[in-house]
């Protein structure tokens, strides 16, 4: 498929669209490839689908001949970031985000080839490491007030009486400048980053460099159809195993595969029409498997189908579970299902435990005080709804 096809595939907006085709142009012409940069800020472990929707589109030039670059933003991660969100990101320290980033570019690696001599990659405290105070005033001086408080989500909060804290009005500003220093022909990110993406057009201006192209691509909700996160249970983790994230998938909402289907697999336009057309179950089965052969190979994706179906369809529990060691021998219901990591919190397992969505050794249990006795030797299952399950035993008796 031709680049072009692509980039309409995968964008929602394009700003400099006819000066794009022109770099196009040049750039074949001059045989220099275009540099194409990508952000993605360690805030988490995880790396989901989500993020991976600009990756697959960085893959997309990276396979024409250009060259990704790929900034882990460490620093800009420290900073804290509120987009899309209604209070401000908490900041990160060095230690959670060396944490966080342990495995990005593994996971990243799922879909992006990162051979030095195919994709540069770089790390944003390479520059703000080395600023001092004044550096940061000086780089404040790149903007107003006014123009950082018109994103989107600052007014909001303005609007609606919450606060903006001065720090958070420098991650666009850092954002933009991370352009300057990569020298930057294209930037891609989701949406909700277009203010940012600009910024760093106008911050390029000042510094004497051309402006690069700023590609924004439509947000991939979650399994839920709401915004995908790891605080609401919804995302698929490019680090998930190939049963988790085929079972994930497949919880997905008839209303949310069309968009899937665009954004997340490899399949052509008139394969997605042909599968959207069949049954419903047949079409996300498609999707599951497409995805997670792009992660974990065919083998795998066709293994997590079948897998799928002995414990969804024919009821089964799986062969393989994985399994939970804690420190307790004996802990309340509620408490062992979010130290077991089923559930975020205390209140969400009450809520599950009180809807009957919880199993105990295939036991359904409704008391978020029942003591669970546990040992080293014997694991406990604890089970929520078909899909999530794990084994839990105690370090010792």
């Amino acid at each position: 498929m031709q680049l072009q096809n692509l980039v309409q595939r995968f964008t929602s907006d394009i700003v400099g669209e006819e000066q794009f085709e022109k770099m196009l142009v040049k750039s074949s012409a001059d045989n220099k490839p275009l540099r194409v940069k990508f952000g993605i800020d360690p805030t988490f472990t995880d790396v989901h689908l989500g993020h991976s929707v600009p990756i697959r589109l960085l893959r997309a030039f990276q396979d024409h001949g250009h060259l990704p670059v790929l900034i882990i933003g460490d620093g800009t991660a420290r900073l804290g970031d509120p987009t899309g969100r209604n209070e401000q990101r908490p900041a990160l320290t060095a230690e959670d985000v060396a944490r966080n980033s342990a495995t990005y570019l593994d996971q990243i690696g799922t879909i992006l080839d990162l051979d030095p001599a195919k994709c540069e990659v770089r790390h944003n405290s390479e520059w703000f490491g080395g600023m001092n105070f004044f550096d940061a005033l000086k780089l404040a001086s790149q903007s107003t007030a006014a123009r950082l408080l018109e994103r989107d989500d600052f007014k909001k909060r303005m609007q609606q009486n919450q606060a903006v804290h001065l720090h958070e009005m420098m991650y666009p500003l850092m954002q933009g400048y991370d352009s300057v220093m990569v020298e930057s022909d294209v930037e891609l990110g989701g949406n909700d980053q277009l203010f940012n993406l600009h910024m760093g057009r106008r911050m390029q201006e000042r510094a004497g460099q051309r402006p690069q192209i700023c590609m924004t691509t439509p947000l991939l909700l979650g399994t839920d159809g709401r915004k995908m996160s790891k605080t609401y249970g919804n995302h698929v983790g490019l680090n998930a195993g190939s049963n988790d994230m085929y079972g994930k998938i497949m919880s997905l909402s008839d209303d949310g595969m069309p968009l899937w289907f665009q954004l997340a697999t490899t399949m052509r336009d008139d394969e997605i029409s042909q599968c959207l057309a069949g049954h419903p179950r047949q079409a996300k089965d498609a999707l599951a498997r497409n995805i997670t052969s792009q992660i974990h190979g065919d083998d795998a994706a066709n293994a997590a189908a079948e897998a799928f179906v002995q414990q969804f369809v024919k009821n089964k529990i799986p062969d393989e579970i994985n399994e939970c060691i804690v420190g307790e021998s004996a802990m309340k219901l509620a408490s062992l299902l979010k130290e077991a990591g089923l559930v975020a919190s205390t209140s969400e397992a009450r809520r599950l435990l009180k809807d009957g969505a919880v199993k105990v050794d295939s036991e359904s249990q409704s008391d978020p005080n029942w003591l669970v006795e546990l040992s080293a030797t014997d694991a406990v299952l604890l089970q929520i709804g078909k899909r999530r399950m794990i084994n839990v035993r105690c370090a010792s008796s």
